[in-house]
């Protein structure tokens, strides 16, 4: 919702009764980066990769003062899609954002979804980064060559819990590691959960044989040795993680995840520009790049219809790869 004086006051006591309120603190005036009630949704569960990137962007965007009272929230369902067709029909809110990636493309074309990413207002891609291979502290395996040689055994008896449903990152990486591994990926047994934050249960408590998810999402665990990290899935090794590659295991894979933001269709140009200026603001602070550090995401930074271009291009060989692996 958008307000304009004369309407202001009423809108405020609108929205004072239906809800917390969305204003920004201060002037309420919308100027520079400053974008009151914007909200970013999550289309996971709380703990997952959209997650922390949305919960990051927003408290780091307002340390470095560019916007305040950034709203977070969680709508998740079907990989993403319940929470992109909501943003679909948001036509014109400039105030709503989506986090979103690699798992939405994959997301539409196995549920099928009526609204895809073509119908959004690309803003942003922000990060890549490798997906990793854990399993639980207790786990037997190891090593990643102790678990490929389980899998490659019996691949029913060695299931794969992923943060993403099918045709997103978190399988459509193991599926490339059975089909590099010899293992015909319709064996595969591998068990969806919406984000990161709901498999991580699995994979402490070994209802998983080993689990595939990105680096950000379980650090603290690892470093608490909560998890033990058996293998990174991009084309190197990750700086203070005793891990190989994929390749340095023997298979002759990579794969990497990114993430990004995307707005509701219909916006203004100012609507557009004001939205990508704010995040193209964030990619350039100080405060941003500690978080990218921090959680061992690269920079990917590339905005507007380049990104627009880039989703394309990125459906297209979602459904090439679906096609490939016979899924």
């Amino acid at each position: 919702m958008r307000l304009r004086t004369p309407l202001a006051l009423l809108g405020a006591a609108l929205l004072v009764l239906v809800g917390p309120p969305l204003l920004a603190t201060g002037d309420g005036s919308d100027t520079g980066t400053q974008i009151p009630g914007l909200r970013f949704m999550v289309p996971n569960t709380p703990g997952g990769g959209y997650d922390i990137t949305a919960r990051t962007m927003a408290k780091d965007a307002e340390d470095a003062g560019l916007t305040h009272d950034i709203e977070v929230f969680n709508l998740p369902g079907a990989g993403g899609t319940v929470g992109l067709s909501r943003l679909v029909g948001e036509h014109g809110n400039g105030k709503l954002a989506l986090s979103m990636g690699l798992g939405v493309v994959g997301a539409v074309h196995t549920n099928k979804s009526p609204s895809t990413l073509a119908d959004t207002t690309p803003i942003a891609r922000l990060t890549e980064e490798p997906d990793i291979v854990v399993v639980g502290k207790d786990s037997p395996y190891r090593t990643i060559g102790e678990l490929l040689a389980a899998w490659k055994k019996n691949p029913a008896a060695v299931p794969v819990g992923g943060g993403s449903s099918p045709g997103g990152p978190d399988h459509l990486a193991p599926m490339l590691m059975a089909q590099a591994a010899g293992i015909a990926p319709k064996a595969v047994n591998y068990v969806p959960f919406d984000g990161g934050g709901e498999l991580l249960a699995s994979v402490l408590g070994n209802k998983v044989g080993f689990g595939v998810s990105g680096l950000g999402e379980y650090r603290d665990q690892i470093e608490a040795g909560e998890l033990r990290l058996l293998a990174v899935t991009g084309p190197k090794r990750v700086p203070g993680m005793d891990a190989p590659t994929l390749r340095e295991a023997g298979l002759d894979t990579e794969f990497t995840n990114w993430r990004g933001i995307v707005a509701p269709p219909g916006l203004s140009d100012a609507e557009r520009t004001k939205l990508t200026g704010l995040i193209t603001e964030l990619h350039a602070s100080k405060e941003w790049k500690e978080s990218m550090k921090k959680n061992g995401w690269d920079d990917a930074f590339l905005a507007g219809e380049p990104f627009g271009d880039f989703l394309a291009e990125q459906d297209r060989r979602v459904a090439t790869v679906l096609k490939e692996l016979g899924l």
